[in-house]
């Protein structure tokens, strides 16, 4: 049986080819090197949600023939990159208010923002919620919070995020921050059993500042 030989341009151009290969392999490999050791060397850290404010405007609830919430919230939120060394840029979130884990508003969109180094952004959303069902067992629990007097709310904030490091820009990486906020009722006195209490005169009072739990 013969051997074949491959001619003299067949074997170059393989030779070549090869080469080739190789090169755009260790380019690629390098390249996610230093990428690499950059971002073990920044070790960005995840942004630091506060809840400074919540404004009840209305948080009315009506128990018959049905369940039914409707409620008006400004939420001041604050927002601070802890990295020296890395910006963050926040693409796409919004927040709404919850109420023992049911969605009690729409999401309201914050404006897109980039953060520089330990900068720190505020922003005050409307949170509005109309005629929101609510299960019974909730209308239920609302009414005897109000007579306790106190309520407590969860502030969200879901989106997405980038880190920037330099001219390296990350792939999005999902935000999730929750804020609680407890609220006295008629400076803590209670309702009386009513679950139309309204946001006028002070009647819900938000207690303090708090910082949010935050994941990435």
């Amino acid at each position: 049986m013969s051997i074949k030989h491959c001619d003299k341009h067949d074997c170059e151009r393989q030779r070549l080819y090869r080469q080739f290969c190789a090169a755009l392999v260790a380019v690629i490999l390098l390249i996610l090197l230093i990428v690499l050791i950059v971002w073990l060397v920044l070790r960005p850290t995840k942004p630091r949600f506060y809840l400074n404010d919540l404004t009840v405007a209305c948080l009315n609830a009506t128990s018959s023939p049905a369940s039914y919430l409707t409620v008006t919230l400004q939420a001041t939120i604050a927002a601070r990159n802890p990295n020296s060394r890395v910006g963050i840029y926040f693409d796409r979130h919004d927040a709404y208010a919850e109420y023992k884990g049911q969605q009690v508003t729409v999401p309201t969109a914050l404006p897109v923002v980039y953060q520089g180094h330990l900068d720190v952004s505020v922003w005050s959303p409307f949170l509005v919620g109309a005629n929101v069902a609510l299960p019974p067992y909730l209308a239920v629990s609302l009414a005897q919070d109000e007579t306790a007097g106190y309520v407590l709310l969860t502030v969200r904030v879901d989106g997405w995020i980038r880190w920037k490091a330099g001219a390296f820009i990350t792939g999005h990486y999902h935000l999730r921050v929750r804020c609680p906020a407890l609220l006295t009722v008629n400076g803590g006195q209670g309702s009386y059993g009513s679950i139309a209490g309204g946001g006028a005169n002070g009647y819900f009072h938000f207690q303090r500042a708090a910082p949010c739990v935050v994941d990435v």
